[in-house]
This record gives C-alpha cells, structure tokens and sequence, in this order.
C-alpha cells in the first residue's frame, strides 16, 4: 500500500493553487469581464435586470452599448432601451429571407466599454462568421471589451437532457458549461413558480396566443418548481467555486462551512465499514459530496497483509458508494485529518466511536477537537458492540491463517533478521572503535556509535534503529567506560552520559526513519508522475494502432509489474485478439489461442467492453477471476478493452493505484480515437481529392468532346432532312443521329454535375409561375414521352414562386427521362404540385415496376443507377444532378413507392413572399389538367401577364 500526501504545514498555502490563480489572473487581465444574468426559464426578468443595470452604469458615467436585446413583446423591457445606444444588427440573406443578427464587426468597431448581448445561447443564422452568439461573446471578450448577457438553465449543455426528461422538450440551443463557469459574475434572477405563471397569465412573458400554448407545455407549475431548483443548485456550485478561489487567493485556512459535504476516516481497527455506509447514508439525505481517507504512518505500514487488505477493501466500498478516497502519509494521524479537510473545505469529520479498551482513539479524536475547534467531529456508535462486522466475520479465518503463514514465512524473519544485523552494526561498531580508545575521548567513541544508529535508521527502520540504540549503550559501557570490560560504572556522571546518548540515539534514530519514510513517499510520487509523463510522450507520437498497442502493453508491465493485453474491436463491435508472436501460433482459432495462452475469458471481456464496465479482480463482476479487464472509453465510444493479470492481486484495490491504471487507459483510449480520427480524415482528404481530380477530368473531357459533338449531331440532322434516301439508309442516318443526340445529352449532364460541384453555376432566381416550366418540361421531354400517358395535377391557386427556370426544368426532365427508362410502354406519369406549409411540393410519379427494395436514397449518389448491369443508356448522374439543383434552391429531394405501385419522386421549393400578380386564367389550369398526352400539356400565361 503506497501512500501518496505529504505532511504539510496547514498555514501554509497550496503553492499550485497559487501558481494556477495568478495565471488564470493574467489571462483575464487583458480580457473583458463577463457578467451573466441567469434564470430557470423565459420571463423571469434576466433580460430587465440587466437592462436596469446598464442604466445605471450609463447614468455613472460609463459607455454602454446595445448589441442586441429580445424584448418578446415585452413593454417593460421594451421602454428600458430607450436612452441607451443601440448598435444596427446585419441583415443576412437566407433561403430567400432576410435575417437580421448582431452584427459583431460593427461593436469591433465602436469598441464600447460594455455591451449587451442577449440570449447567450442563441444560434446564428448561416454565413454568419461564428455558428453561436457565444463565440461572438468570446471574440468581444478578447477584444477588451466587458459583455453583459443571459442565459435560461435549460441552455447548459450539461443540463439539457435533465431539462429534457423533466419537460419533455428538447433544446436545440445549448452553450458549453465552461463558458458559464469561466463567467466574471453570475447573478441569479429568480422569482417563485406561482409568480411566474401570474407573469404568464398576465401576458407580461408572452403574447396571449403563445402563452396559452406555454401554460399546457413548458409552463407548467411542476416543470417551474424543478427548472427553479436546477438553477439554484447550479448557481450554488458556481458560487462554491468562487469561494474556494477567494480562499486560495487570500490563503484563508479557517473553514467556512458553506458546504455539506463530509469527511469519513477510518483506521486499522474494525468498524470501518460501518463508518463508511453511515456516512455514504448520511451524504445520501444531505445530497452532499463526501471523501473518505485513510492515514498511515510509518507503524502502520507494518500491519500484516490481511490487515491492510481489509483497509483497502474499507476504502474500495467508500468509492463504490460515491466518495473520493485517498490514503494520507504522516506521522500525526489528527493533523493530517486536519489538513485534509481544512485544504477541501470541510467542516463536517466523521469518525468511528471508540472503544473504552482503546485509549489511543480517545486520545486521537481530542487531538482533532484540539487542532480544528472550528469544525464539527461526528462519532457513529458501532453498528452491533458485542460482535465484529460483517466482513470481520466473513474473513477472520482466512485472514488469521494468511496473517499466521506470512508472518512466520516472511515477515516476521525478515523483521527478526533487521533487528539481528542492527544488533551486530553496533557490535562491529564497538570492535572497530577499540583500537581507537588510546587516541580519541570517549565523546568522540560517542559519535561513532550515533552514527550506527543512524545508518541503521536508514537503512532498517525504526525499530531496529531503537535495538541498535540499546546494544550500542551496552557495547559502550562494557568495552569503553572504566572499568572495562564490565558492567559496572565508576562514576555517577556516566550513567548521565548513557541517558544523554539513549535519548540522543532514539531521537536521532526516529528522525532518521521518518524522513526515509518521507523519501519513500516521495519516490512512489516521483515514479507515478514519469511513468504517465512517459506515457503520455510515447503516445502522442503514434500514428498507428499497432504502436498503441506495444506502448501501452509495455507500460503497464513495466509500471505495474503486470501481465496486460489490448483487445480492440471490430467493425461490428466484438473484441478482436492481438495479433500472436512467433511460436504462438495454434491450430484453433486466434480467440482460443489467445484464451489459452493468456487464460483470458473472451466472454467477461466482452460483456466489460459492452457496458463500459470494469469487472475481475477487485469489482463486483467476478471477482475470484485472475485478470483485470478495464474498457477504454474515449469521449466518442469505447475504444477497446485492457485485459490485465497482476502479480499481487491487493495493488488493485489500493485507490492510487487504481487511479494511476484508469489514467494511463485514458490516454489509450485518447490516442485509439485520435488514430481513428486520422484515418477518417486521410480517407476523407483521399476522397475529396479524389473527388476534385474526378471532376476535373469529367469538366475537361466534356467540354473538349462538346464541340465535335456538336457537329456530329448538327451533321446528322442535316443528313436525315436533306435529299430523300432509301430505307436502310435513312434508318441508319436516323440511328446516327438519335446515338449523336444520346452522347450529346451524357456529356451535358457531365460538364454540369462538374459546373455545380465546382461551384460554378449561379442561380437566375426570378418569380414566375410553376405551370409554365412544367409545359416547357413537356414539351422538351416529348420524344422520350410519346409512347407513354401523361397527367398533370396542379393546384389552381399555386403562388408564384423564386426559382431558376431552366434548372427546375432540368430537373423536370431528368425525373420524366428517367420515368421513360425504366417503365413499360403505355405507362402512366403524373405530374402533381400543391403548397404544404412554406413550400411548394411537387410529385414526379409513375405505375412501373417501382424501386429497387434500398435504393431509395442511392439513387441519388453519382454514378449509380437502378439496375447495376443494363442495355439501358445512362451513366447515373441524372437523379445526382436534381439532387444538387434542388438543394441549391434551399428545397429537398428523396424517392418513395407510390400509391400506385410505382416511383415517386417528391421535391420541394420554398414559396418566400411573392410579389402582387393577378392570379391565372383557370383555363390555362384545365388544359393542362385535362390533358392526356405532351400535345395537350401546353401551359400558357393569359396576354397581359
């Protein structure tokens, strides 16, 4: 068991903190203050209170600025803006919309001591330069400039899933908490839940329509009362940290009990475990955090094995139950009970009662009145006096035998021989010094021998430092004090000098031992940090799984004298086993080799993967087992799976240890993911440069093969119109032409999947009626339809709509092109629009055979078609290219059965705000809708449109 604090001197100030506080003083130095105004929900009275503030500011003398405020119809709020300056927001042109937001170049500019942002948590609108207001609170921040702002408690990002179950309604908007902690000032505005649904009722939040839908969603009194108490208690733990800051910063020592939380301390006697479960009940009722801790001194450390394995296993079920656990080094337990919690800020100590046959633990606990009169000592009464624990119990047996067995086969010898060899140094020391006796005073023989007790103390400890102590008075009142060789004593003043040397030696000895213990201490410090140093080094330069493995598998041996494995996952999730080395490999399989080889459960393995659970020695998923299997959980996912199989099983459940491990598979799990990441985005950069070389090839061939074809198709055509030919020959001149006009169509619909991936084709958005690119579609598209059937369905009051015309009818005649493929003759096609909501919706339908079972959505990637092996003429960029014009209109397209057995393709458009027009003829409409073939689908406006 490795103890891992210090002693320190409880006056003096945590020189980290210190070194923390006043970097983090500097960074902000240069910064803006932010001061944010934070409330349980909308209406009540963030965005007024801060309004009232800056007023009063503007009235002291100081610029204020506003950036932007949502009043919500509030007049109130409203009427306090009059007065201040209210910079222009920028107008951002979306989907057709004109958007206004803050415009954050402009407060750059004006360059105010102080503005007002309202909504924190706000999204931007696209094209914005950052995607959140808080970014843009952020770049004001550094500018220098102090921002004052609001935020509901729904928007934190760690509160928005309890918002949501509470509520049952997702926030779309959330901001990071450390933007909230990071926050100058937090000022709470808070009102009652009653007041608030009167705020409510009285249209003072929302306007009358909206606030009946609040009252019977959000707004609901139960829903107030627990938003009301997330942001208290949210509030509460900023506050806290605020406190423990100021305290650090002015190196307060004395306990404010501002917090609940407790302090559990056990020790070697039995009745820990109650202790522990007492307090894990207590914190349960208070709700509050609570540590549990251990102190060993260096008489401790000599417990037998079975004692400090149940100390071990004391603090294990602290952790279980939530605590944080940690074992202290010193010399005094009371002072370092002390310091522990005067460093944390508790004021609550909770110790076992103690029995009236120990003395030591009264003495203890008025030791810890004595040091912290300020905090309060809490004694739990034993949980049955006349019988031992539970776990007492359960392993006396077990533990008397194994303390009995260590103790005559290994501890005990080895004690008994450190006292032997102790004895022996202050022999040899005597011997040695006898032929000295003629030339140097018995003070300086006195030296000799305290320089023996030292290096035992060094060496062997304090126990055998005190038996050195004791052989050396001897061998120096029988070699050296006259008379000689004997025991008796000539005069009185030796027997003071043996009394000066015996408290000089045993004082020198004890000195000696605590500070090899200190050392000891120190090292185990030492070696934990290098090794995560060292590790942490070794992976950030990996590139390669394989890398992370043999890194990881060597550290953890190296560092904790154990036998480790990595298992990764496979695509779908199972562990896979490493790779086997040579003279490993098996007949069987590679999961039975690695089973056999290592004696791994494959299965328990799994299952910890699966849960991101720990489970083998030391948890509570068998424990009898002989490995440690430890998930390596990323921020994403669990990366993998750490199979471990330690040589002594108690370093486990030691919490250091245990933490020292879980860090070192953090790192792993880190690294696992960054690699995972870096492959993704090298496959990513592949494809997009793949992507780019693809379009650029297609953009040059077709734009060089445009011009011969259209010669050839020009040359064709002219061949089949000029002097009458005989029937064969026409019918090739035909065929000539119809392939010309085929080649001639692919390579269009090349170069303009080129031109809209490049970005290169600019919308022509007018308003104009729907009905007249669907007749120009038809009348296009008239070969390919002729031996096919053809309705229209559009509404009679379709709005006009802002769209490019010869891009829509490109896409109208990709939809009905590829309808002609892939249906029989004397198919049915249905062209139907109407408005749904705020967009056009238009259904491009036939009764063919319909779409493959899964293509619904593959359809539209490049070149992919229908049915992959086809005589049909295509190469697939047709459905891709409606996809592209359609979402560069700011509308969607997909693919569905449709009702009459066949492939729907449904696309929108968004409708905006058109311009006053005088509606159409209905005659016009009824053409169309009457029609049954291309001839009679001809649109046409009426003369004075």
């Amino acid at each position: 068991m490795c103890p891992v604090d210090n002693q320190r001197d409880p006056q003096r100030p945590d020189p980290d903190a210190l070194l923390a506080q006043v970097q983090a003083q500097e960074r902000r130095a240069s910064r803006g203050k932010l001061r944010v105004y934070f409330g349980a929900s909308a209406g009540v009275g963030k965005t007024y209170a801060m309004l009232t503030a800056a007023r009063q500011l503007q009235a002291d003398g100081h610029d204020v600025v506003v950036g932007v405020v949502e009043s919500h119809g509030r007049n109130e709020t409203a009427s306090l803006v009059n007065g201040l300056e209210v910079l222009p927001q920028k107008e951002i042109s979306y989907r057709g919309k004109a958007i206004t937001e803050f415009d954050i170049d402009a407060a750059l500019a004006r360059q105010p001591a102080l503005i007002l942002i309202d909504e924190l948590a706000h999204t931007n609108a696209p094209d914005s330069r950052h995607p959140k207001r808080w970014q843009d609170v952020e770049e004001l921040l550094d500018a220098g400039i102090d921002v004052f702002t609001t935020v509901n408690v729904q928007h934190l990002e760690s509160l928005n899933d309890v918002v949501g179950g509470i509520t049952g309604i997702r926030i779309g908007e959330t901001l990071p908490d450390t933007v909230f902690d990071e926050a100058n000032e937090v000022v709470l505005v808070d009102i009652t839940a009653d007041e608030l649904l009167m705020r409510l009722k009285a249209g003072k939040v929302y306007q009358a329509q909206q606030a009946e839908r609040a009252a019977r969603n959000f707004f609901r009194k139960g829903n107030l009362i627990a938003l009301r108490e997330l942001a208290l208690r949210r509030t509460a733990d900023r506050v806290e940290d605020d406190v423990q800051a100021y305290r650090i910063e002015k190196s307060i020592h004395a306990v404010w009990k501002t917090d609940s939380a407790l302090l559990a301390c056990v020790g070697p006697r039995m009745g820990g475990e109650h202790v522990i479960r007492s307090t894990a009940r207590l914190a349960s009722q208070l709700n509050a955090n609570w540590h549990a801790i251990y102190v060993e001194t260096p008489q401790l450390q000599h417990l037998p094995s079975a004692h400090r394995e149940r100390i071990l296993k004391i603090l294990k079920l602290a952790q279980d139950n939530g605590a944080t656990t940690a074992i202290l080094a010193g010399n005094d337990i009371a002072l370092a009970i002390v310091d522990y919690a005067r460093s944390h800020n508790f004021s609550n100590i909770i110790v076992g009662r103690g029995h009236p046959a120990w003395p030591w633990r009264t003495g203890y606990l008025k030791r810890i009145a004595a040091y912290a009169p300020d905090m309060d000592l809490i004694e739990i009464g034993h949980a049955n006096p006349e019988e031992p624990p539970v776990l007492e119990r359960s392993n006396a047996a077990a533990r008397h035998t194994e303390g009995r067995k260590l103790s005559s086969s290994k501890r005990r010898p080895a004690r008994q021989w450190s006292y032997f060899w102790a004895a022996a140094a202050s022999l040899v020391t005597a011997l040695a010094a006898m032929p000295l006796s003629l030339y140097l005073d018995l003070a300086n023989i006195v030296m000799f021998f305290l320089l023996t007790v030292v290096l035992v103390a060094v060496r062997l400890g304090r126990g055998p430092a005190v038996a050195a102590t004791f052989v050396g008075i001897i061998a120096f009142d029988f070699f050296f004090v006259p008379p000689r060789f004997s025991f008796a004593v000539s005069y009185l003043q030796y027997l003071v000098t043996f009394a000066i040397m015996l408290a000089v030696s045993l004082i020198t000895g004890h000195l000696t031992a605590d500070l090899r213990y200190q050392a000891r201490v120190a090292s185990h410090r030492e070696s934990r940090s290098r090794a995560l140093y060292e590790f942490a080094r070794e992976l950030s330069g990996a590139l390669q799984t394989e890398q992370i493995f043999e890194s990881t598998r060597t550290f953890i041996q190296r560092t904790f004298r154990a036998q480790a494995t990595l298992l990764l996952p496979d695509e779908a999730g199972h562990l896979q086993p490493p790779p086997l080395a040579p003279g490993e490999e098996s007949t069987v399989s590679p999961v039975s080799a690695l089973e056999h080889l290592y004696k791994l459960d494959m299965g328990i393995a799994q299952w910890a993967f699966d849960h991101a659970i720990s489970a083998g020695i030391g948890t509570d998923t068998l424990p009898g087992g002989s490995f440690f299997y430890l998930p390596l959980v990323a921020p994403m996912r669990t990366r993998g799976l750490l199979a471990i199989q330690p040589e002594n099983r108690h370093w486990m459940l030691i919490p250091e240890q245990r933490r020292q491990l879980d860090t070192f598979a953090t790192l792993a799990a880190i690294a696992l993911e960054r690699v995972h990441y870096i492959e993704i985005a090298q496959g990513a950069l592949i494809r997009m440069e793949s992507e780019r070389l693809r379009n650029s090839l297609l953009s040059a061939l077709s734009h060089d093969l445009r011009t011969p074809l259209t010669s050839l198709v020009g040359l064709s055509d002219s061949l089949v119109r000029s002097a009458p030919l005989a029937p064969p020959q026409r019918e090739l001149a035909v065929a000539l032409r119809d392939e010309a006009l085929r080649m001639n169509n692919l390579v269009s619909n090349l170069l303009d999947m080129a031109h809209i991936q490049s970005g290169e084709v600019k919308l022509n958005l007018q308003w104009q009626p729907f009905e007249e690119v669907v007749g120009s579609a038809l009348r296009t598209c008239r070969s390919q339809l002729i031996q096919h059937h053809m309705q229209t369905r559009l509404a009679h009051d379709l709005p006009l709509v802002r769209f490019d015309a010869v891009l829509i009818e490109r896409v109208l005649c990709n939809l009905l092109e590829n309808a002609s493929k892939y249906t029989p003759p004397d198919s049915c096609f249905i062209i139907a629009a109407e408005v749904k909501a705020r967009f056009l919706e238009v259904i491009v339908s036939d009764n063919g055979p319909g779409l493959p079972r899964g293509m619904e959505e593959a359809i539209f990637e490049k070149f992919t078609r229908g049915e992959r092996e086809s005589a049909k003429p295509g190469v697939g960029l047709g459905l891709a290219i409606c996809r592209a014009i359609v979402e560069a209109h700011g509308g969607t397209i997909h693919a569905e059965t449709a009702s009459t057995g066949g492939a729907s393709f449904v696309f929108t458009l968004p409708l905006g705000t058109p311009p006053d027009m005088p509606k159409m003829d209905e005659s016009a409409v009824n053409l169309v809708n009457e029609g049954d073939t291309p001839d009679d689908a001809v649109l046409s406006r009426p003369a004075e449109l």
